[in-house]
């Protein structure tokens, strides 16, 4: 791919999106380990960023640096929307400062709370969003207790809602104290509401939802209304999820 004489040397695009120093990118071009839009890259090659889709033993690497991906802790009462004509406060009010123009990546209805990912990669975001991409999603849930031992082997086999059966991949009690308790949820479906209407479906209506976890993202201990930046590591492990999903 010599063919590209106002390119950058792609050892160079390569170190700079932080794969490692200019040596051992090199190293790995000469080894055959990387490739440009589907092509294995000899040493020497010029690539434009902007558009070369360029993967590391098979792994997607970013190297664009107008894209941004952020984690974004969403505290309660906010929309998942960019912006409301009634006025209600939105994911929108939380990035007003951003000059980029960023989509939010699923949903999480106004009353729950936690990790939501924002981007301006408009194919990255369709990819994740798409309905076959199931990745597992990570959600606790305060609900009246006690609970059963029998509510975590009801979800896991399945139960009937309005729009069809569901069934939690994961489900445990966390903490139980008095009349509440705080249970996992773990499932790929993304039906709407469906954490609420599941766990009211076995008698445990949500007080508090938030979700803590998408794939390989992680809350972690980030606190509410903040942003952090995702880590080289989530996003590959992301892409590599996305590439999976059909068009």
């Amino acid at each position: 791919m010599s063919e590209l004489p106002d390119g950058i040397r792609l050892q160079k695009v390569l170190a700079a999106a932080g794969v490692g120093s200019r040596r051992a990118c090199e190293e790995l071009i000469a080894a055959g380990r990387v490739t440009v839009n589907g092509r294995v890259i000899e040493l020497g090659a010029r690539v434009d960023p902007l558009t070369a889709v360029i993967h590391v033993d098979g792994d997607r690497i970013t190297v664009r640096d107008d894209l941004v991906y952020l984690v974004l802790n969403k505290p309660r009462g906010v929309l998942s929307a960019m912006s409301d004509d009634r006025g209600r406060r939105t994911v929108g009010d939380l990035v007003a400062d951003r000059p980029e123009r960023l989509f939010h990546v699923g949903r999480l209805d106004a009353d729950s709370e936690g990790l939501l990912l924002l981007t301006n990669d408009g194919e990255l975001a369709h990819r994740l969003t798409h309905p076959s991409f199931g990745v597992m999603k990570t959600y606790l849930a305060t609900v009246p207790g006690p609970v059963g031992k029998d509510v975590g082997r009801r979800l896991r086999k399945g139960i009937e809602l309005d729009d069809g059966p569901v069934k939690a991949d994961g489900f445990k009690v966390i903490q139980e104290h008095d009349d509440r308790a705080i249970v996992e949820v773990v499932l790929h479906e993304g039906r709407k509401h469906i954490v609420r209407r599941m766990l009211a479906e076995v008698g445990h209506p949500v007080e508090r939802l938030v979700r803590t976890r998408i794939g390989p993202v992680n809350l972690g201990g980030q606190k509410a209304g903040t942003l952090r930046p995702l880590t080289r590591g989530e996003l590959v492990e992301l892409h590599r999820l996305a590439e999976s999903a059909p068009e």
